[in-house]
């Protein structure tokens, strides 16, 4: 069983970078798993200059919806980055129609498969419960699903870290 290390904090706080260096840290090839769809120029662009910046040893596999699946796609590597759960969340629940017991038992699925991963996986979420209870419910909805996702998948890595102004901070 290789480990899951689960790294979360606010937006620019340095985690997606922090979790990069981590996966870089083992030797060989490595596997970028990114939940992010390319739907406009500048999100098209963000993900260029990502792609850019993580260099060859890097591959990238684009998955809006089934993570289990794409972590198929490991083998032979090294170690796996997958940034970022929110973005993940925010597809799914979209795809499932706002279906709260969809969402979190594709959670729940990729938690099961945590276990039988050859590579260690590197889990990137954003920590949305820290400022205050938004205004609409489709807002609420989704801070309350990620806090919930957050906690299942923190509790099944073998690591958690908490990055803020690019300090991470190990929680377990």
């Amino acid at each position: 069983m290789a480990p899951t290390v689960f790294i979360t904090g606010g937006a620019r706080s340095g985690k997606s970078a922090f979790a990069q260096q981590r996966a870089e840290s083992h030797p060989g090839s490595l596997l970028y798993l990114a939940a992010a769809r390319s739907e406009d120029a500048e999100m098209a662009a963000r993900i260029q200059a990502h792609q850019e910046a993580r260099g060859p040893r890097w591959r990238t596999v684009e998955e809006p919806l089934d993570i289990p699946g794409a972590l198929r796609e490991a083998r032979g590597c090294e170690a796996v980055l997958f940034d970022c759960v929110t973005l993940w969340l925010s597809n799914l629940l979209f795809h499932h129609r706002e279906d709260q017991a969809a969402v979190l038992a594709a959670v729940d699925g990729l938690v099961a498969i945590l276990p039988r991963l050859e590579a260690p996986l590197y889990l990137v979420s954003n920590e949305v419960g820290s400022g205050i209870v938004p205004e609409n419910r489709l807002a609420r909805l989704f801070r309350d699903l990620a806090g919930t996702a957050n906690q299942r998948l923190a509790a099944a890595a073998d690591e958690a870290w908490l990055v803020a102004a690019g300090c991470p901070l190990r929680l377990k």
